[in-house]
């Protein structure tokens, strides 16, 4: 096991991996922004080091400076969190070579998942239902391109290749928006991303977005676990999980989570990551992409099967073997999580960055809270504007929707304008409570008017 990490990451993320650490008998060095100073990720570690301004780009983005706080501290390992550097292969590489202990998978992984291309033809050729889309980045300016999208069929999706968050995606109805969706998703990820490229596929309608968690060891095993359901989203950004999906049998769940599987070890993956599918109307599943992390929304999983996911990475990128068997995991009641963003969602999700007053976040049986904020911390507005997720379990899916309802009704964060009442109105609405709804949730049953 490692004797000290550092946690390559802030604010929400950073605690939880350092609560992980202190169970496992771990040191650990936090690194800081100057904007973070007073950050509780600081307060918690056993040791902390800024590494710069305020800015992403020179702090959290730094890699030379993260790579000397390392070596200053003594770390022997580096936990990237999720988001900054958590997919980036340079920095997996660097770790590597300057002989500290890259907490995630082999950089090899990191490339092949993290080019959606590349993943595709992986996937294709390793049996992994995708989605049908061309072959190969595509140019506004060939014509092959509207051939393509009548061959496929209207609508089609257009995608960066390295993309994420939404950042990078057009739709195009008709040959009409074609052109202009796909030079505009150029423009938009090469702004995000340093690249360009982008790729066209079918355009699945009313999709559910279901992933599954997955852990690998260096000895090639690999396990899947429970599905979690995210199909509640604003602009392709998750911000209600639940997990099992309601839309999801016992016996497609057991079909997906083989082809998660399939997809992990095709790139011989360790440590813990989870695959992503889109799932039509008639559940017929598709390859969406693969996050070579640990996801933001990992605590419904972890509070349904028993199994702490960041310590199971940690034990994992250790080298130890796989704990974990597909078969044998219990799936013990259901679990739901609400992200709490520091934004209105009133005005279009404006951010609200700010000094907290008065604090008061739920508790009571089943409820779950990871978080980073107190009374009097100041919200910066250069970062993720999380706040809080707020986990509930229950025994049932109608018990855990009623479980949460009744714990957001009791967040109080003062000043700071806040998702909390959009969750609320999502837990009351009717088409939620009946469970399976779809991607358009939001603009179907919320944002209708």
């Amino acid at each position: 096991m490692f004797k000290k990490i550092l946690i390559a990451n802030r604010g929400e993320i950073a605690c939880r991996i350092i609560r992980a650490c202190k169970e496992l008998g771990v040191k650990t060095v936090a690194v800081h922004s100057e904007a973070d100073k007073d950050c509780m990720h600081v307060k918690l570690a056993d040791q902390s080091i800024c590494i710069g301004p305020a800015s992403a780009s020179e702090s959290y983005l730094n890699i030379p400076s993260i790579i000397a706080a390392a070596e200053i501290s003594g770390a022997d390992a580096v936990h990237p969190g999720y988001g900054f550097l958590a997919e980036n292969t340079y920095f997996a590489e660097v770790c590597e070579a300057c002989g500290l202990k890259f907490i995630g998978p082999s950089k090899e992984s990191i490339e092949k998942m993290g080019d959606k291309i590349k993943a595709i033809e992986l996937m294709k050729k390793s049996g992994v239902p995708v989605v049908p889309g061309s072959d190969g980045p595509v140019n506004p300016d060939d014509s092959k391109i509207f051939q393509l999208a009548k061959k496929i069929g209207y609508p089609v999706i257009i995608k960066a290749t390295a993309g994420g968050g939404g950042k990078g995606m057009r739709i195009a109805k008709n040959d009409d928006e074609l052109k202009n969706a796909v030079t505009m998703a150029q423009t938009e990820a090469k702004a995000a991303f340093g690249n360009e490229e982008v790729y066209i596929e079918k355009y699945i309608e009313e999709p559910h977005h279901i992933e599954f968690q997955i852990l690998g060891d260096k000895f090639g095993n690999v396990a899947y676990l429970p599905e979690r359901d995210c199909s509640i989203q604003r602009r392709h950004q998750k911000l209600v999980e639940e997990s099992p999906s309601p839309f999801i049998n016992e016996k497609l769940r057991k079909i997906m989570g083989k082809a998660a599987r399939k997809a992990a070890m095709a790139v011989k993956y360790v440590t813990a990551g989870t695959v992503e599918f889109l799932v039509d109307k008639k559940g017929k599943f598709y390859f969406m992409e693969m996050n070579t992390r640990i996801q933001v929304e990992h605590p419904v999983t972890e509070i349904i099967t028993g199994i702490d996911l960041v310590k199971e990475q940690i034990k994992l990128a250790a080298g130890q073997r796989l704990s974990v068997h597909s078969d044998k995991i219990k799936i013990r009641g259901h679990a739901i999580e609400c992200r709490i963003n520091a934004e209105d969602p009133d005005k279009d999700f404006i951010p609200s960055p700010g000094v907290i007053g008065k604090l008061f976040l739920p508790g009571g049986p089943g409820i779950r809270i990871d978080s980073h904020v107190y009374s009097g911390y100041e919200i910066p507005p250069y970062y993720d504007s999380l706040i809080a997720k707020i986990i509930a379990l229950g025994a049932d899916r109608q018990e855990t929707v009623l479980r949460m309802a009744r714990a957001l009704g009791e967040v109080e964060i003062e000043n700071i304008k806040n998702t909390s009442s959009l969750h609320s109105k999502i837990m009351a609405n009717e088409a939620f409570q009946k469970g399976g709804v779809s991607t358009d949730f939001l603009q179907k049953h919320i944002f209708k008017d």
